[in-house]
């Protein structure tokens, strides 16, 4: 498999004209980030919390959740594939692409060795800056998640429970973390 050639500054173009080889490339204000095809502990992470996000918006009808590979461009130097996103309805319907919407209501990593960089930093600060509801970090060793908002420059670890409610919800999303983790890595 070719490498990647060597760039100054790339953009989604530049990412999209990528060989399919594996690997997951993203585009963060000119810098290509590139990540591995992720282990089974993270596959197992991301389908659990996918499950748990789904059916609370089955109940609450206020957006669609989705899992990478899924675009999200912001801009011709800002693509990413979070690992775990939920747009909004587009007109009251499930979003087709992201074009359709040009909003995310969560945003969700699941941190790996090769990623831990660009999720706690780039990526929060793209988070930020883009105005995404909510991002949160899974960090599967230390057994939390990491909560961003663009309101809040702080980060807030949490243990125990995660409350999530997006705008024009009837009722928040619950997850009790401990439970969440036995799932995923115990079981």
């Amino acid at each position: 498999m070719a490498m990647p050639q060597i760039k100054d500054h790339w953009t989604v173009a530049d990412r999209d004209a990528l060989p399919d080889d594996g690997n997951r490339y993203e585009v963060i204000d000119g810098e290509l980030f590139v990540s591995p095809a992720p282990a089974l502990r993270h596959q197992q992470a991301v389908g659990v919390l996918y499950r748990i996000v789904a059916d609370y918006l089955d109940r609450e009808h206020v957006g669609y959740v989705f899992v990478a590979p899924a675009d999200v461009v912001f801009s011709p130097t800002r693509g990413v594939q979070p690992d775990v996103l939920v747009l909004p309805l587009a007109n009251g319907r499930r979003p087709e692409h992201f074009d359709d919407v040009r909003h995310v209501l969560l945003a969700v990593e699941v941190l790996s060795p090769s990623t831990a960089r660009a999720d706690r930093v780039a990526k929060r600060r793209l988070y930020r800056e883009e105005k995404v509801d909510e991002y949160w970090i899974v960090d599967l060793d230390a057994r939390t998640f990491e909560r961003s908002t663009p309101a809040d420059p702080m980060v807030e670890v949490l243990a125990d429970v995660l409350e999530w409610r997006p705008a024009d919800s009837a009722a928040p999303l619950s997850i009790d973390l401990p439970s969440y983790f036995t799932r995923v890595l115990d079981t």
